[in-house]
């Protein structure tokens, strides 16, 4: 069967009535062009018609850019709030006729260098860049103690001084992956804790094995009795922490209360279920779009995190 030829910018000024120059202008919106409102609405109604689509390509090429936002996650741990940040900047570029493309890191400099020029994108929003920045020398930008990573650990160790502890461990996970993020996080934690006004914090390194996590929750027992709670990296290392708990034969939150970061989707469902911090990953997300878009991204969200309260802490 032949395919159906697909319609032109010719086809939508024949059947609109107008010049291809004027289709042009009116569907790519350009500035300094005084088209009457009537002359628009037949042009667009023209193009639902013919189901016309302009050619992404050959608009790249007149633009100078393509309609198109490159998101570089770098090596960032994909986690809830992230798979919400990606989907609101998604649907927010889409309604205004761009598409997103996520690179999920793993390429070199001069890779990538070579595929943001063959793309063409219009923005390139790099997520993981001042998170690496700010772990290495202290002066990234992420959105610190306002709508950041630090806002965010502070509203995790905010429920546990709330509660009544005073000594934590903040439960890390011990990959070589996981860094510079992990180191930065305990950074963060130990400002927030010493601003609530409570005394020590230990970090508590999570292997990815049942029987080597169970160990190093069985030393932080031995060696930190005093600790009452534990504040997790993420869900992951929660429920890491959780299991190596249950095999040293202690019970949340009678021996241990214990936080995820993330609120991700098997905390629920785990016994005793999983306290967490909720992120509105997908407002982020919006708000990013429109900032790569040049358009004013509104109000900063509020609150940045909140407690999602269950049994274990």
């Amino acid at each position: 069967m032949e395919r159906a030829r697909r319609a032109t910018l010719k086809d939508v000024a024949r059947v609109s009535g107008v010049s291809p120059t004027t289709v042009s202008f009116v569907l790519n919106d350009t500035p300094g062009q005084t088209i009457p409102a009537d002359t628009r609405a037949k042009v667009f109604e023209a193009a639902r018609s013919l189901d016309y689509s302009p050619h992404r390509l050959a608009r790249a090429l007149r633009e100078g850019s393509s309609r198109v936002v490159l998101l570089k996650l770098g090596d960032l741990r994909p986690g809830h709030s992230m798979d919400g940040f990606v989907t609101g900047m998604r649907h927010e570029l889409s309604r205004h006729g761009h598409t997103l493309v996520v690179h999920p890191g793993g390429a070199g400099p001069a890779l990538m260098a070579e595929f943001v020029a063959t793309l063409a994108p219009r923005a390139v929003v790099d997520l993981a860049g001042p998170y690496q920045q700010a772990a290495t020398d202290g002066n990234g930008n992420d959105g610190g103690w306002v709508d950041g990573l630090a806002a965010h650990t502070m509203t995790q160790l905010a429920h546990l001084a709330t509660r009544g502890h005073s000594q934590i461990a903040l439960a890390l996970p011990d990959e070589a992956a996981a860094e510079p993020l992990a180191g930065l996080r305990l950074r963060h934690a130990r400002e927030a804790w010493s601003q609530l006004g409570s005394q020590e914090l230990h970090p508590l390194h999570v292997p990815a094995t049942a029987h080597e996590a169970a160990g190093a929750v069985r030393t932080l027992r031995v060696h930190h009795p005093q600790v009452t709670a534990v504040a997790a990296f993420d869900d992951e290392t929660a429920l890491r922490v959780l299991a190596a708990m249950a095999d040293a034969g202690l019970a949340a939150p009678a021996d241990l209360a214990v936080i995820g970061f993330d609120d991700g989707p098997y905390g629920a469902l785990w016994r005793p279920t999983l306290t967490s911090v909720h992120i509105d990953g997908e407002s982020f997300g919006r708000r990013a779009a429109r900032e790569a878009l040049g358009i004013d991204p509104g109000a900063p969200v509020t609150p940045a995190s909140t407690v999602v309260q269950r049994q274990s802490a």
